[in-house]
Order: structure tokens, then C-alpha cells, then sequence
């Protein structure tokens, strides 16, 4: 715009740039922070699960991946770049290619040669310690990268939250013995919490589920919000947190009892469902056993819970301790029960059979009957099938006891923001990772891994930090930490404009001027919208008294300050809103 001064000028002004509010909620967004990504003009969607971003999410990305490398550097970890390009016989040879199955992108060269692009990269890493590192005296170790990676999620959803191609930092620790790795495993949580507290984000660690990634112990660090896609729950009165793959729960088990009612079957005629058995009997869900056919590493296997709760089938894998895990299809139950799906019952079953630990002494039950359009009724689990083992295998949720006091679970909704694993051996052993000790001998280095999803952080920090109007950045990762509205060209306006740019050059407070020909209320509105920490007016009004208004973007009024003071004023607002050390 000619009315500001640009010849020579390195001041980023609002038309200078590219930031294409919207007015109206986009219809793709099912969430508020996707919905305000794409209003305040930081992303646009391509196709499902691929986005641009635009200049200022950008800026935001950047200063992120500072405080990232920042607290990584600080704990040790040395930054290195993988190739996101990767041959399929390193995963073949971790023997995950086939467990990550179809959530990884596969293409070939034009030799015909197998490659994946890397959805993690716990393979290359080991390999390239396994040909590098020989000897104790290398070790302990960390590498981290900030790179992106690739998954094909079944269900793109929530914007950067469940994206296809997304940016993350993963990091890998290499130690002599368990207990080293203990000390790796402990420097990285505490960066991790470093982390997210100078980005402003109030998270919570809880106990979590390895799944593909092997190892026996991780940690999930999660933003806690209402549209989290991961549930977790926790004990208000001891330290226990666990998301729901992983939560365990007291059960106090009832007295051993046995049925006084003999086995009897009953015509259920097209009632399938618990709650079509339970609205046709009159009875409550709690009275009916579930029987749900699953097929782990290529056998059947029925598990058996209380009618009113579902199968958590990450701690049934584990109990079975199983590679793999799958619901049974028609045509395995047909076989294996003799009815159709929707009346599997327990009784006479020649699969193993796992049942709920609740259900130990379980009596005066209803199973289905293996036979279409029937139930049984009085079943008593002891008496009548023949239980392989009892496990904890259902969901957890709120009011269960919790696992390590006498209180009970409280349920919450996150968003999992970063993990943390002990992966142990497993993959330098699959790779020869090993060193030289003291003595000579040959050992398996022991491993630990590290992730955070950078693009996904982000925009939990959104969905943590916003109201009606808008996001409210966190000075530490916001675009630019202030906005400067001059609505005036007076020659005085254009003299204290010039005069607090150079201020805020110096004091390193990085602005934006809105520069652009438009009504003030317009330039209010996106400036809440986007959410810079701090909004600065210029007015003939406010000159006139000899101040300029300064607003923190969370604050229900503006302060007047003298022009001399507004820096200052800046600098205490920035410095009370959101640690950045």
C-alpha cells in the first residue's frame, strides 16, 4: 500500500503476504481447531489427509521445530536426516512389513525394486548404528530428526490430527544395559515435558499401550480436550493415568457361587444385539455374556465380557500373546459355533476360550446357544464352559477401580501429541546392533524411541487455546507475537508507526502490520481470528490523548500507553501469557 513506507523497509505488511481469511465455518471441519485453521487462512486441504500450509502456520511450524531442537540439543540428542525413501527389506527384516501392513505407502522403481515411504524409522536408524558402532566407549547415544512422514490412514479426519503425510520429530537412544537406558528413556520424557510446557499446552502423561512398535513399557503425552480422538482415564486420588488400549481396572470378584438352575435354551427370534436380548427378556445388559470370535495368529479364539462392556483387543492380544489379532469373519463363526453371527454362545465351544476377569464366578447368566434365534439361559461359567484363562479384557472406563488405589477411574478425551518408548532389543537384535564390552564380549545395544507430531501439536495447541473468536497463540509459537493497526496516515500516525517498528526490532518482538484498506472492524476480527498474542492500534482518537491502545488477545479490554511505553507494555503482556523458557 503507498500510504506505508516500504522502500528499504523488511517490515512484513498484512498485503505483502498471503493470509485468505474466511467469514464462514468451512463444511469440511468437523472440529473447532480445523475449522479455525482453514478460517484464519494457515492451511487448505488438496486431497484427504494432504495439506498446504500457508506462510503463517509456517512461521509457527518453524518457531515450534526451534523449541523442539532446542530442548533435544540440551538433553544430548544429536540431529541427523533420514531418507523418507526406504527399501522394503529393512522392514522386512524387523519383520514389521507385513504388522504395518496397508498403513504404508508401497510403490516400486524403475528397476522393480520394492520402497516404502517411511511412516517411522526405527529400521534405518538401526541399521546405520548396526554398520557404525562397535563399542561401548560409543555409547550411550541419541539421534533425533525433524522430517515428514507418510501413513495411508484409513480414515483422514480433523485436519493435521489424522493426516496422511504430516511432519514429526522421532528420536532414538542406543545404550549398553537396561539401566543406562533407563537414563536416555528419562532425559527425553523430561524434554518432552519441557516441550510442551514452553508451547504453552497443558498435557497429560499417561501409561500407554507399544503396539507396532514392540518394546515392553511407553508413555503417551496427551492435550486434553473434549474433540480428542483418544480416550484415556485416570485416578483423581493417586498418580494412575493410562489412555484405553492400555488401562487396566480393579475388579472386586464375587463370591464363588454355583447356579441353582439348570442350563435351559430359549427362542430369541431375530434378536442379534445385546440390546435386542436383553428389551426381548426383560433383562439388563449386565445379566448377558458377549461372545466374540476373534482369530489370533491364524486360529480362532472366542473371548467372553459382560454384555454392558465392549473388548479391548490391544490387552486381549497381549493376554493371548499374540502377533496379530482379528475379528472372525461370518463364514470362521459359522464354522466354529454352528450359527450365525449374533448367537455365539460359550457352551460346547472347541476354540480357547478368554474370558473377562469378572466374570470368574459368574452365574445365572445369558449366552447365545450356537444356534440361530436362541439363548441359553442360567449359564454359569464354571459349570458350563470349559474357560482357557481369565484376563482383564475389556475397555476401562469411568467408575471402574483403579489398578493402583482404592479410587475409582475417571474418564477423559485427549489428543496424543507425543510418545515415548522402551523398545529393549527388539530391534537391534533383528539388525545386529550390538558392541564390545569391557571384557570383550559381544552384547545387543538396548534401545529406546522418542516421537512427536510436530504438525499435530499444532493444532492441538488451537484446539486447546481458542474462543468464539478465534485462536489465541501462545507467544512462543504465534506467527508473528503482535499486530500493528495503524488507521490513520497522519504524519504523526506515520512518525510513531516508524518509531515502534524500530522499537520492536530491537526488543525482538516480531509484528505484522495490517496495512490493508479496510474498515476497523475488519481488521479487529481477523486479527482475533488468527490470534496474534498482542494487537496494537494506531488512531488519530487515541493520538489525540497522546496514547496508542495495546490488547493482549486473551484480555476483555485494551490498555493506553504512551507511545515510549508501548514496547515495554508488550514485552510484561508477552511475558505473563505463556512461559517460553
Amino acid at each position: 500500500n503507498a500510504r506505508w513506507p516500504n522502500s528499504k523497509d523488511h517490515t512484513m505488511y498484512w498485503s505483502k503476504t498471503f493470509i485468505p481469511t474466511l467469514r464462514e465455518d468451512p463444511g469440511e471441519a468437523e472440529i473447532a481447531s480445523h475449522r479455525l485453521m482453514i478460517r484464519a487462512g494457515l492451511t487448505r486441504r488438496l486431497a484427504g489427509g494432504l495439506y498446504s500450509y500457508h506462510p503463517l502456520v509456517l512461521r509457527s511450524l518453524q518457531k515450534l521445530e526451534t523449541i523442539i531442537r532446542e530442548e533435544m540439543n540440551r538433553a544430548g540428542a544429536i540431529e541427523l536426516l533420514m531418507p523418507a525413501l526406504q527399501p522394503r527389506e529393512v522392514w522386512e527384516q524387523s519383520r514389521r512389513y507385513s504388522i504395518m501392513g496397508e498403513v504404508m505407502f508401497k510403490l516400486k522403481d524403475r528397476q522393480g525394486r520394492d520402497l516404502v515411504l517411511g511412516p517411522t524409522h526405527e529400521e534405518v536408524i538401526t541399521d546405520l548404528v548396526a554398520h557404525e558402532i562397535k563399542s561401548y566407549r560409543d555409547l550411550p547415544k541419541t539421534f533425533y530428526q525433524i522430517q515428514t512422514k507418510f501413513r495411508d490412514e484409513i480414515r483422514p479426519r480433523f485436519g493435521l490430527m489424522r493426516a496422511r503425510e504430516f511432519v514429526m520429530k522421532d528420536a532414538y537412544s542406543f545404550d549398553i544395559s537396561l539401566s543406562a537406558a533407563d537414563k536416555s528413556y528419562q532425559a527425553m520424557y523430561d524434554a518432552y515435558c519441557r516441550i510442551f510446557e514452553r508451547c504453552g499446552l497443558r498435557t497429560k502423561i499417561v501409561e500407554a499401550d507399544t503396539g507396532a512398535m514392540g518394546g515392553k513399557w511407553s508413555h503417551e503425552f496427551m492435550v486434553l480436550a473434549d474433540a480428542g480422538e483418544d480416550g484415556l482415564v485416570e485416578c483423581p486420588s493417586c498418580s494412575y493415568a493410562a489412555n484405553l488400549e492400555k488401562a487396566e481396572r480393579s475388579v472386586p470378584l464375587a463370591e464363588q457361587a454355583v447356579s441353582s438352575e439348570p442350563l435351559r435354551k430359549i427362542s430369541t427370534p431375530g434378536a442379534r444385539t445385546i440390546e435386542d436380548v436383553s428389551s426381548f427378556l426383560g433383562c439388563r445388559p449386565s445379566s448377558l455374556i458377549k461372545t466374540l470370535v476373534y482369530v489370533a495368529d491364524g486360529k480362532p479364539v472366542a473371548a467372553l465380557v459382560p454384555g454392558d462392556r465392549d473388548v479391548n483387543e490391544k490387552k486381549l492380544q497381549n493376554v493371548l500373546e499374540a502377533s496379530t489379532l482379528s475379528l472372525a469373519d461370518e463364514a470362521t463363526i459359522q464354522r466354529v459355533t454352528g450359527a450365525p453371527v449374533g448367537f455365539a454362545g460359550p457352551v460346547g465351544l472347541r476354540i480357547p476360550i478368554v474370558a473377562d476377569i469378572s466374570l470368574k464366578h459368574a452365574v445365572n447368566r445369558v449366552v447365545g446357544a450356537n444356534k440361530a434365534d436362541a439363548h441359553m439361559l442360567n449359564f454359569d461359567i464354571n459349570r458350563d464352559a470349559a474357560v482357557s484363562l481369565f484376563g482383564d479384557i475389556v475397555i476401562a472406563r469411568g467408575g471402574d477401580g483403579c489398578p493402583r488405589c482404592s479410587g475409582s477411574l475417571a474418564e477423559e478425551r485427549g489428543i496424543e501429541v507425543g510418545h515415548v518408548f522402551k523398545l529393549g532389543t527388539k530391534y537391534s537384535q533383528a539388525f545386529g546392533a550390538e558392541y564390545l564390552d569391557e571384557k570383550g564380549q559381544r552384547l545387543p545395544i538396548v534401545m529406546g524411541c522418542y516421537g512427536i507430531g510436530v504438525t499435530r501439536t499444532l493444532q492441538a495447541i488451537i484446539e486447546q487455546q481458542h474462543d468464539a473468536n478465534g485462536i489465541i497463540w501462545p507467544p512462543s509459537v504465534a506467527p508473528y507475537q503482535a499486530v500493528v493497526l495503524p488507521m490513520s496516515s497522519t504524519p504523526e500516525a506515520l512518525r510513531v508507526l516508524e518509531t515502534l517498528k524500530a522499537s520492536l526490532e530491537q526488543a525482538a518482538v516480531d509484528y505484522i502490520v495490517d496495512d490493508r484498506e479496510e474498515r476497523a472492524g475488519v481488521k479487529f476480527k481477523d486479527a482475533d481470528l488468527v490470534g496474534f498474542p498482542m494487537r496494537v492500534v494506531i488512531s488519530e482518537k487515541s493520538l489525540a490523548n497522546g496514547k496508542i491502545e495495546i490488547k493482549a488477545r486473551g484480555d476483555a479490554s485494551a490498555e493506553m500507553v504512551p507511545p515510549g511505553d508501548a514496547v515495554i507494555t508488550i514485552k510484561n503482556l508477552l511475558s505473563t501469557a505463556v512461559p517460553t523458557r
